[in-house]
């Protein structure tokens, strides 16, 4: 009975041991956003504050930009055209322009009105 139940845990784990090793994960779009979790609970702080900095990263791009194009709006309704670049609309339309985060710039395209962030 020993012996069986010896040899059935011999095999269970020569099986478990016999998987392809050689497949590769697939690579991460170079756009996506980088995951953080790892599983490990020693690293889970630092995952947690990555995940955190690039939401704030993320959502401060959006805030900024949405209220930029409302006041790029507001000036094309007031003026009649878009502004020839986003220094007109200090101060009447917003009091200072936002600082775009570290590595990106504001892109502003004066014939369609359109503002974004870029990298530098």
């Amino acid at each position: 009975m020993k012996k069986s139940i010896l040899a059935l845990l011999a095999a269970a784990a020569f099986l478990a041991g016999c998987g392809d090793n050689n497949s590769t994960k697939p690579a991460q779009a170079t756009n996506a956003a980088p995951n953080y979790a790892s599983g490990n609970p020693l690293t889970a702080p630092g995952d947690y504050l990555g995940a955190v900095m690039q939401a704030d990263k993320y959502a401060v791009k959006s805030i900024d930009l949405s209220y930029l194009s409302e006041a790029i709006q507001q000036f094309n309704a007031a003026e009649g055209r878009y502004p020839k670049t986003l220094d007109e609309l200090v101060p009447n339309y917003v009091g200072k322009l936002p600082a775009t985060p570290y590595g990106t710039k504001l892109d502003y395209d004066a014939s369609s009105g359109t503002v974004k962030v870029v990298k530098q």
